[in-house]
């Protein structure tokens, strides 16, 4: 019986539940400028998680997910600065923007593979920036970004110290995580894992691929949209140079580095690319060079990521001897 308690409750949890509570508590062992640091590695995480579920889930090369990130936050500042609405009340409004955006993008490409998809994202991702910098639709600021963009409130209290926002932004992960995992273990999660594995053999078993392609792809985008909300909240301005390439390649290494397709890889991928170089912050340039080197020696060692996703283990019911004298009486 303690055998089969121990199987079905691995210890990995353990250390899943250690971490968590060391999160819980880290603003009070920490002074305001770390933690902000991890205010930073909250958001990439999921930023993180939401890229993931288009690429490591779904076998989708994208590298334009600034884009959607950019749309949240452009939409959550813009209603904001000119109608005062409550910065909290605009995440849904900031999810359906990125998200109608990557389903306007996504329908015409979604049938691309590999390389071919991974350029047109990286193509949409400039566009973007670049359209914002224009200020192509008059409301946008131009490459000045829009300034005076309120903090969000909850509950009555006015979210406005590192600590404060350190507990709005990891519920905000913490809810990501629970609700992805729940996907991961759905119906909808194992039909984006057939794809990702063989997209053919997976069309042949009677799964919609475009379907659910183009599904991921917007609730990718959608949730990264509200991570642009969030962060618009806490910066108080966005400019067209807070959403370029370079964010979105951060995104894309930190779900490869950490183990494509993992939930908890994808944190450990953010806390070692947005918080490790802090630590190494004394070392001036030469911290990038031995971060690099450190990257470059995890892909060759180790290029199924640091915590690849777990294989699903689905167990073969077995017949006790009872059972098989009743079914051999029972053909004789």
């Amino acid at each position: 019986m303690m055998q089969n308690t121990a199987e079905k409750f691995p210890k990995r949890y353990i250390v899943y539940g250690i971490c968590a509570v060391l999160l819980a508590f880290a603003p009070l062992l920490l002074d305001s400028y770390w933690t902000d640091v991890l205010n930073n590695v909250g958001l990439y995480a999921i930023l993180g998680l939401s890229l993931n579920l288009i690429v490591g889930h779904s076998g989708l090369f994208n590298l334009g997910h600034a884009a959607f990130y950019a749309m949240g936050a452009y939409t959550a500042a813009i209603l904001n600065t000119l109608f005062k609405i409550p910065i909290l009340l605009l995440l849904p409004a900031s999810a359906l923007t990125a998200g109608l955006f990557a389903l306007i993008i996504a329908r015409p490409i979604i049938h691309l593979r590999g390389d071919y998809l991974c350029i047109v994202t990286i193509g949409v991702g400039e566009i973007i920036r670049i359209a914002l910098i224009n200020d192509i639709f008059g409301i946008t600021g131009g490459a000045n970004g829009i300034f005076g963009i309120s903090r969000p409130v909850l509950f009555g209290l006015k979210i406005n110290k590192p600590y404060e926002f350190y507990y709005l932004i990891w519920i905000f992960a913490a809810v990501t995580v629970f609700l992805f995992f729940r996907l991961e273990n759905s119906r909808f999660g194992r039909a984006l894992n057939y794809l990702r594995e063989d997209e053919v053999a997976a069309e042949g078993s009677g799964i919609n691929t475009a379907y659910y392609k183009l599904a991921a792809f917007v609730l990718g985008a959608a949730w990264a949209g509200m991570v642009g909300t969030i962060y618009a909240s806490k910066m108080m301005i966005v400019s067209p140079e807070s959403f370029n390439f370079w964010e979105s390649v951060i995104m894309f290494t930190l779900i490869i580095l950490g183990g494509s397709g993992s939930i908890p890889g994808v944190l450990m991928g953010a806390f070692l690319i947005i918080g490790l170089p802090e630590v190494f912050r004394g070392f001036a340039n030469a911290r990038m060079l031995i971060f690099g080197a450190a990257m470059v020696v995890m892909m060759i060692f180790r290029p199924q990521g640091i915590l690849p996703p777990h294989p699903r283990k689905y167990p073969i019911p077995r017949m006790d001897k009872t059972n098989r004298m009743s079914e051999n009486e029972g053909t004789s």
